[in-house]
């Protein structure tokens, strides 16, 4: 009996011409997000490269190391290309100096901030936005609408029992709904294929998980749609209640979280904090020139040695200053954000989109960790560049002024080996973190399942069906 039911269901589904529209469009757009995403991560990584080349272009011709213009770069990724997350509004550019406080520029977003506006095309916002419609479209009158069109009564004249009915009916709507999905799905990873998109193993198995929490949203709105056509009467009015739950989910709940948790918690802005920054350091500055002003070299000292030494420890003692206030600063900073993100996150986990968001997000590498990663990996490599610079020329740069003793004589100083530099290489999370970061929300998105698909079942026991 149950299989005659599920038939009779993906009969239904798959026999409309709504569905031969609504899958079609449906295909194309998933073709279309693969085939976006291997293509600006192409474009991206070209933009890396090259970026990379010109870095290393503007050393020639130096022959101190204290006089580059030294960046690093973060590299693109395939899985962010694939979900996008906050990857495009952080900088990727970071000017490093043996000193000094680290800045991120040039964001994607400032770069084209065309993008900025409409965003892309990824993951996330395929199955957000088109296939939860998707998944309503179909199921809204799944239900109601077999009362209204008389077939539930017709139904049940033969000795159905209830619950078999709806379990039925929810299977067979999944079944019929997501199979088909999968063929234009296993094409886009085919794309990534023949595109020659250098995915990992972990990256195979991350974007699995990220397809199937985009499954799991899939089947809430499934459930959510079957179990409002058991407690609506009329199929019109379950469309439009579905809607408004849908905006909700999608576009109010996530939003008045952040409200609630930027009312709830102060962090301090960055104007703030620079100004702060700004104000000591020009206090510092102060006692650095006043030392300066009476230095006395020794009469038997060489005075242009001697007066490298003191620059190079006043520079020293006034970055070590300027870096204890500014970790501070930074610190209270970070630990106000957290508060505040975790109440906006544990707040917007009451709308699964929100979750499914977190999941793919953590999973691509492009959540908020990735400012967090991509920063102290910086100030870990800064450290390897200054002891670098400092095997080299006996001094850092950065912090504060650097004086170059130069030589009259017939032989030109030799210049410099780019490739010498210590190379940055940014290294993505491992699979272990980013799984045990995201399984608490894909948990969450299949008891968002479990509670839809219990209540329809529950509400269907007691449905009236005249």
């Amino acid at each position: 009996m149950l299989n005659l039911i599920i038939k009779k269901e993906l009969k239904e589904i798959i026999g409309s011409s709504k569905f031969v529209y609504s899958f079609a469009v449906s295909a194309l757009l998933i073709l279309l997000t693969f085939y976006v995403g291997a293509k600006t991560y192409q474009i991206n990584k070209s933009q890396y490269d090259a970026a990379v080349a010109e870095n290393i272009r503007s050393m020639s011709g130096i022959t101190d190391w204290r006089m580059i213009n030294h960046k690093i770069f973060l590299p693109p990724h395939p899985l962010s290309s694939l979900v996008s997350g906050i990857s495009n509004d952080i900088g990727r550019n970071i000017a490093v100096r043996g000193r000094g406080e680290l800045s991120p520029t040039d964001s994607k977003y400032n770069e084209d901030p065309i993008y900025a506006v409409f965003r892309f095309l990824d993951l996330n916002f395929l199955f957000q936005i088109i296939l939860s419609l998707f998944a309503i479209l179909f199921c809204y009158n799944a239900v109601n609408g077999e009362k209204e069109k008389g077939t539930l009564r017709l139904v049940f004249s033969n000795a159905i029992p209830r619950d078999k009915f709806i379990l039925g009916k929810i299977i067979g709507s999944y079944t019929a709904l997501i199979i088909p999905l999968l063929i234009p799905i296993l094409a886009g990873c085919l794309l990534l294929l023949i595109m020659n998109i250098p995915m990992t193993g972990e990256d195979w198995f991350k974007l699995f998980l990220i397809l199937i929490a985009g499954f799991l949203l899939f089947g809430v709105f499934i459930n959510l749609s079957v179990f409002l056509s058991t407690i609506v009467q009329r199929s019109s009015s379950s469309f439009l209640l579905l809607l408004v739950v849908w905006i909700m989910f999608i576009l109010i709940i996530p939003k008045v979280a952040v409200m609630i948790a930027g009312r709830a918690v102060d962090v301090p802005s960055v104007d703030e904090i620079n100004s702060k920054k700004n104000q000591y350091a020009q206090q510092i500055s102060r006692e650095f020139m006043n030392k300066m002003s009476n230095f006395k070299a020794s009469p038997s000292a060489d005075i242009m040695k001697e007066f490298q030494k003191f620059m190079e420890k006043n520079n020293t003692e006034r970055d070590d200053k300027m870096k204890a206030l500014t970790e501070k600063l930074n610190q209270e900073r970070r630990n106000k954000q957290d508060v505040q993100e975790n109440l906006a996150f544990t707040l917007s986990r009451i709308s699964p989109s929100a979750s499914y968001s977190f999941v793919t997000a953590e999973l691509a590498g492009t959540s908020l960790n990735l400012v967090r990663n991509y920063r102290e990996q910086a100030e870990n490599y800064q450290k390897t560049f200054a002891k670098f610079q400092t095997d080299k020329t006996g001094g850092t740069t950065g912090g504060g002024m650097t004086f170059v003793i130069r030589t009259e004589g017939d032989n030109k100083p030799p210049e410099i080996k780019p490739s010498e530099l210590p190379k940055f290489e940014f290294t993505q999370p491992r699979l272990s973190g980013s799984l045990s970061s995201s399984l608490s929300d894909i948990g969450l998105l299949f008891i968002f399942n479990l509670i839809f698909f219990g209540a329809s079942y529950m509400r269907f026991l007691k449905f009236d069906l005249r």
